[in-house]
């Protein structure tokens, strides 16, 4: 039972860094939306540049004038084109120097580490993705990774089965190879 009157609700907690509060802002964003959805990328920039650079545009998305100094502006980009893997059309962006960073919002199967010498040997990626969606230890997650231009990272994962901004876990290590893989979109 909770001690707070009927009407109240807790305020959220603030997160430390401006990267950790759009990781969280577009995992409940992504949350929103439900499962089930295509992945997405977003540009990362600046507020007070957007403001000063974009002016309708910081106010079509409802950006005001005061308040959002050292905060992160997520811009969702076109769909990611289908059949392409990841990993293909990551190698194909470059960003413009007004990009601060990008994140990408993804759901994936995942298997806990003790399942990993369970693997039959041999499966190509379409065996192993079928193999990994009919393990009775899988779990659903959402993973919502970002990396700044400056090397910065942050991940928020969240599980189907605890569908909850309460159970959201966040970390600037959780999935190394998608930061490392969006960090290379800053690449010359």
């Amino acid at each position: 039972m909770s001690n707070l009157p009927p009407d109240s609700t807790p305020a959220p907690a603030m997160a430390a860094s401006p990267l950790t509060r759009a990781v969280l802002e577009l995992d409940e964003y992504a949350a929103g939306l439900g499962w089930d959805q295509p992945a997405r990328l977003f540009a990362l920039v600046d507020t007070v540049r957007l403001r000063a650079d974009e002016p309708a545009l910081a106010t079509q998305l409802g950006l005001d004038a005061e308040g959002s100094t050292g905060t992160l502006t997520p811009i969702e980009q076109d769909e990611l084109p289908a059949g392409t893997a990841l990993d293909d059309f990551l190698g194909t962006i470059a960003w413009p120097g007004a990009v601060t960073g990008c994140a990408l919002v993804v759901e994936r199967l995942m298997l806990p580490a003790t399942a990993e010498a369970a693997v039959p040997d041999g499966l190509d990626e379409q065996q192993l993705a079928s193999w990994v969606a009919g393990h009775p230890e899988r779990q659903e997650v959402r993973m919502t990774v970002a990396v700044l231009r400056d090397g910065a990272r942050e991940s928020a994962l969240r599980l189907r089965e605890k569908d909850s901004s309460t159970e959201v876990l966040t970390g600037a290590d959780l999935v190394p190879g998608l930061a490392e893989a969006l960090a290379a979109t800053f690449e010359d």
